[in-house]
């Protein structure tokens, strides 16, 4: 019984210094940017030793990869929630695009997803990520919504990597000040216009 209230302890505590190290690099990368985020800062922040970043992590960039796949995670579970209660596939497709739109807004994701996360971690592993976590939604909503006959039946990767760039493109944009109901607006028209 002991070991076992240990381990879960042990646990415990490498979860909460994770969080902790996580949580505090999220708020020095988007303030500062990755670039001038330096790890002494991290773990001051975090309350922490720099052993424990390094007991955690390899690196800085290991723990931004992590802070960065943390959002990916975060923006996609919002898009499923959204997309759960529509009543089509194409009708999905926009609450996923509304969802997106209002889940980059959150301080900071704009910078961490788009900016410095393709600078940082390369285009490869960004798009790595996005596969893994919400750029597979996407392409299941395509898929689904093909399948149906809800929108023409066009090259599902192809569609993918295009529509998933425009919804990257007016998050920045929105992010800049544009009106992002101007942007719905537009994905709205575009899910209609691939209709059969």
């Amino acid at each position: 019984m002991q070991e076992k209230n240990e381990r879960r302890s042990n646990e415990e505590r490498t979860h909460a210094t994770r969080a902790a190290l996580m949580g505090a690099a999220r708020r020095l990368f988007v303030e500062k940017g990755y670039a001038d985020t330096a790890t002494p800062e991290i773990v001051a922040a975090a309350a922490v030793t720099r052993g424990a970043l390094y007991h955690h992590f390899a690196d800085k960039q290991d723990l931004f990869r992590a802070v960065v796949r943390q959002e990916f995670a975060a923006v996609a579970a919002e898009i499923e929630a959204r997309s759960k209660a529509a009543r089509s596939a194409r009708e999905a497709l926009v609450s996923g695009g509304i969802a997106y739109i209002e889940a980059m807004q959150v301080p900071g994701r704009v910078r961490i997803m788009l900016l410095d996360g393709p600078a940082v971690l390369g285009r490869a592993e960004i798009d790595r990520i996005d596969a893994e976590t919400s750029e597979g939604s996407l392409r299941t909503g395509l898929e689904e919504a093909i399948g149906k006959g809800e929108i023409a039946p066009l090259p599902v990767g192809a569609l993918t990597s295009l529509l998933s760039a425009m919804f990257d493109r007016a998050a920045l944009d929105v992010a800049q000040g544009a009106d992002a109901r101007d942007h719905l607006a537009v994905f709205e028209a575009v899910f209609t216009s691939l209709g059969k």
